[in-house]
């Protein structure tokens, strides 16, 4: 693999940013939402300075995806400055939901007092749901308000402007479009946004991320790559590995050739699709 930084910061992302410095003032409280699988790689790196003294709880999406003695250890940390919620999007339960909604209600109860105390009516809470492309956004949001309000898909960038929806009867959300920061700082953050489709697979190299896959997969989780593709490895090898796998999954051209896009699809999509869990890249 080189060592070039991946730098992919579409035009409706910065965007977005400038929209949610606009619409600050009307927020009271931001979700930000990151993937399971890279708690470290799906956080905006500059939200601080984006959102500045504003409120936040971490909602943690596919965490039913992820290798949780692993991300437990990366959220431990960050449960000593901000509360942490994790959520299985697939199956979220209403208690889930009520405990979202329960600790927004606490966090922001000053506010009603204060207002309550000047003889003003409470008013709606409001949330900002911020996060990297393809986290889980617009699930959890649909999840939330128990429609489906948000046009969702598993691919980067679907989101593109900004809306409010309703939630029971203290809390109004603000969608934002997915965000990433102008320059991915390395290169691993950059292939695992990519790996786990926070970055359109489309734009860059379907073999350097298929590659990037496999070696993450032999490195932490060698029992998972052997039992998904039925290959013993002996040692690490991605030429003999992808041979492997293009004979097992019967990826082969006219004539038995392997086919290695093919392959690289397979791997790459397994991912996305969720058939191989269990695993976090950060």
């Amino acid at each position: 693999m080189n060592d070039k930084i991946i730098n992919w910061f579409p035009g409706h992302m910065q965007k977005a940013k400038r929209e949610i410095r606009e619409k600050l003032d009307l927020i009271d409280i931001v979700y930000e939402v990151i993937d399971g699988r890279m708690p470290i790689s799906s956080r905006i790196i500059d939200l601080d300075d984006l959102i500045k003294n504003k409120k936040r709880i971490i909602i943690v999406t596919k965490y039913d995806l992820c290798d949780k003695e692993r991300t437990d250890k990366i959220l431990s940390e960050y449960k000593k400055k901000y509360p942490v919620l994790v959520f299985d999007l697939k199956n979220t339960s209403n208690n889930d939901i009520k405990t979202l909604i329960n600790l927004t209600n606490e966090l922001l109860n000053d506010i009603n007092e204060t207002r309550k105390k000047k003889g003003l009516k409470p008013r709606l809470y409001r949330a900002m749901v911020v996060g990297a492309p393809n986290v889980g956004k617009s699930t959890l949001i649909n999840r939330i308000s128990n429609r489906n309000a948000l046009k969702t898909g598993n691919r980067a960038g679907v989101t593109k402007a900004l809306s409010f929806i309703r939630v029971g009867d203290t809390i109004e959300l603000m969608d934002t479009p997915g965000i990433l920061y102008p320059k991915i700082e390395t290169k691993e953050i950059g292939l695992n946004l990519a790996s786990l489709t926070s970055i359109n697979e489309d734009i860059l190299d379907k073999e350097e991320i298929a590659s990037y896959i496999i070696q993450k997969l032999y490195e932490r989780y060698p029992d998972i790559l052997k039992d998904r593709y039925k290959i013993d490895i002996k040692e690490f090898n991605l030429e003999t590995i992808f041979k492997e796998i293009a004979k097992n999954t019967n990826s082969l051209k006219q004539g038995g050739e392997q086919d290695y896009l093919k392959v690289y699809n397979i791997i790459i999509n397994d991912i996305k699709e969720g058939r191989i869990k269990n695993i976090t890249f950060d």
